[in-house]
């Protein structure tokens, strides 16, 4: 059994350096057995297709992510302590996981199973989901910082700057990090968000 998970492991690091290194190229079954040394028959046997192996990695980062994102929210109860957390999490994982990070903001799944596209759109819904429950906590409390504006508004802000910064990541072939002017950019964004 851990042979097979093993060799599972493997061929998702693999799969997730290939999509770091080949920019702006598809990943082939054939192209991907090379790289793992294994044959295309030997992939099937640990993957019925590609898109299972895509919806692995996008699995690993939503479990990986969720459930650092939790133990922030055990850990700290400041909600903007809370959200430049879960902002720092994401930028990091991105830069630790490029090739997955491509897979997160769908960049190569273009003509790939649409529930793979589900799969990533559900990945930043839930995330929204839970930016907007940390700012209906802080309105709620009478303690500390509130949301300022509409708590939507917020969040949709929040969540286009880790999407966008995560795309300029990919687009840049990874050399413009998404941890780059964080404090800065944040400091601005919390002082809109909060009072």
């Amino acid at each position: 059994m851990t042979v097979k998970l093993d060799r599972r492991e493997q061929i998702l690091t693999v799969l997730a350096n290939e999509l770091e290194k080949n920019l702006g190229s598809p990943i082939t079954t054939s192209s991907l057995a090379n790289a793992v040394g294994f044959s295309e028959a030997a992939l099937y046997r640990h993957f019925a297709s590609k898109s299972k192996m895509f919806e692995s990695l996008i699995d690993f980062a939503e479990n990986s992510i969720f459930s650092s994102i939790n133990s922030i929210l055990t850990q700290d109860k400041d909600p903007i302590a809370r959200c430049r957390k879960i902002i720092f999490l994401i930028f990091t994982f991105s830069e630790r996981n490029p090739g997955v990070t491509r897979l997160l903001i769908s960049d190569v799944l273009l003509g790939e199973n649409k529930k793979l596209r589900f799969q990533t759109t559900h990945f930043f819904e839930r995330l929204e989901t839970q930016i907007k429950q940390i700012l209906r906590e802080a309105n709620l409390s009478n303690d500390g910082p509130r949301p300022i504006s509409d708590i939507d508004a917020v969040t949709n802000q929040i969540l286009s700057y880790i999407e966008g910064k995560l795309g300029r990541f990919v687009r840049s072939e990874f050399k413009k990090k998404p941890i780059e002017h964080l404090d800065a950019q944040w400091e601005v964004m919390k002082n809109g968000f909060f009072r």
